[in-house]
């Protein structure tokens, strides 16, 4: 007789599955005449020392996956560790490293090489930011909970693109508006298109064909499809009304509404976006961790993974905050030369749409290729959804909110071609996750549109100087 189907609340809790794990098997621990045995041997069991893999013993309250049998800060290991990274394309992008003081040095010593330093600087950014996506990595291996631990690490890697964001609207107001509206766009376009694209091209080179579980796909999808109608919403609403003589409204009223229903919307996102991590990691978390850990086994090489030595939780700690300075750093010297940039040729859309989100998102990319090569598809679609969903939902809505409070009319009224650009790639994504099967042809598919729309944003116009 086949197996029934599971329903989501049939799964047990993550955390406690992971304390049922460490706990002996009995099958006569139900009886009531066993309880005293029982508590003695559960004060017993906790008094005694867990071993992982590696024979490290296990601190309570960790994952065995992400012991490292350490306490402290070791600075050889740490930068041994941190070099090595969780994959061999991170670690090729830590050779760029040397390039972090020359790019902080340029921007102080000879602020007028503008061209020098916008480029030093966005070279720089990939490994500070590869930095900051493996030490979310490191963090979230320590956790008992896998579903919390994904959402924490795709949170992580979207620190880079909040601290952009925010040096864009606080260092030239008004003026980088239509910068932040492509980029927030772009960031999504780059997550939907470009890495889900490579997601399917990895897996699919190795396997011929690679299934996920429904809960990944249909919930990302159906979110991204909720997201992208509110930040498109009010670009229709505005494209609409804008110029139409079949209603009473001037242009300064469809502004101002726009800008208004731009900071409803906003508010009501960050109200999903909470909604939605809660579904994650709260109420459906053992569904969630029961697919994630089934990942985990698939890997094949995952015996390797666990021999790695980890970083402390110390070292952690200290490579969030390194690479967060950095990070910081390398931005407002980015950002600062955008200008310039687009003074010689080079469209805010393009900038917008293509060159930021493609540094910003290095680390979320290269560990979600990583996973899909390893054949944990849902853990790969899990980091590139979840990621969209929370440009979407918290960090575009960030940026309208922190506006509003610096009196920057930041609002959703995008340009009527990254409006159409987004909304056919969420349903063209949604169409390929539609049968819970990928292979390397949906893969090229979405490259290749990733592709046509950066040749389209190239030659897009910038605003006029009235606007």
């Amino acid at each position: 007789m086949p197996d029934r189907v599971r329903s989501s609340r049939e799964y047990p809790n993550g955390r406690a599955s992971y304390t049922n794990r460490r706990a002996p098997r009995d099958g006569n621990s139900t009886g009531a005449s066993e309880k005293p045995s029982h508590d003695r041997r559960d004060r017993r069991r906790s008094s005694l020392p867990q071993y992982n893999h590696n024979g490290h013993e296990v601190t309570e309250g960790l994952h065995p996956d992400g012991e490292s049998g350490r306490r402290g800060f070791n600075p050889i290991k740490f930068v041994v560790i941190s070099g090595r990274s969780s994959s061999t394309p991170s670690m090729l992008v830590n050779l760029l490293w040397p390039m972090v003081p020359i790019a902080i040095a340029l921007h102080f010593a000879r602020p007028e090489w503008h061209v020098p330093i916008f480029a030093t600087n966005y070279v720089a950014m990939l490994p500070a930011a590869n930095l900051l996506g493996f030490a979310g990595q490191e963090l979230s291996r320590k956790l008992p909970n896998k579903a919390f631990a994904v959402v924490l690490e795709t949170t992580l890697g979207s620190i880079v693109e909040i601290i952009l964001f925010m040096v864009l609207l606080k260092s030239g107001g008004d003026e980088n508006i239509h910068v932040i509206k492509a980029a927030i766009l772009g960031s999504i376009l780059a997550n939907l298109l470009l890495c889900l694209g490579s997601c399917f091209i990895a897996g699919g080179i190795k396997h011929d064909t690679q299934e996920f579980h429904s809960a990944v796909s249909e919930n990302g999808t159906g979110l991204m499809l909720v997201a992208s109608m509110a930040l498109v919403l009010p670009a229709v609403f505005y494209t609409y009304l804008h110029n139409n003589p079949d209603y009473e409204a001037d242009t300064a009223l469809v502004n101002s509404n726009t800008v208004r229903i731009s900071r409803g919307v906003a508010i009501i996102s960050i109200i999903g976006y909470l909604i939605y991590v809660g579904y994650q990691t709260i109420s459906h978390d053992g569904l969630f961790h029961a697919i994630y850990e089934g990942d985990d086994h698939k890997d094949k090489d995952r015996h390797e993974e666990l021999r790695k030595p980890k970083l402390t939780l110390t070292e952690v700690m200290v490579a969030l905050v390194i690479s967060l300075a950095c990070v910081s750093l390398i931005a407002i010297s980015l950002v600062l030369e955008i200008p310039y940039i687009v003074e010689r040729g080079v469209s805010d859309s393009f900038v917008g749409l293509i060159l930021i989100p493609l540094v910003e998102k290095i680390a979320e990319h290269l560990l979600a290729i990583d996973e899909a090569y390893d054949n944990q598809i849902n853990m790969a679609i899990a980091h590139v959804l979840g990621a969209s969903i929370q440009t979407a939902l918290l960090n575009a809505p960030l940026v309208v909110l922190v506006g509003w409070g610096l009196s920057i009319p930041m609002d959703y009224k995008f340009a009527t071609f990254d409006a159409v650009a987004l909304v056919l790639a969420v349903l063209a994504v949604g169409s390929f996750l539609r049968d819970k099967k990928s292979n390397y042809l949906e893969g090229v598919l979405c490259v290749m549109t990733y592709f046509i729309i950066a040749v389209c944003a190239y030659y897009f116009p910038n605003p006029a100087k009235s606007h």
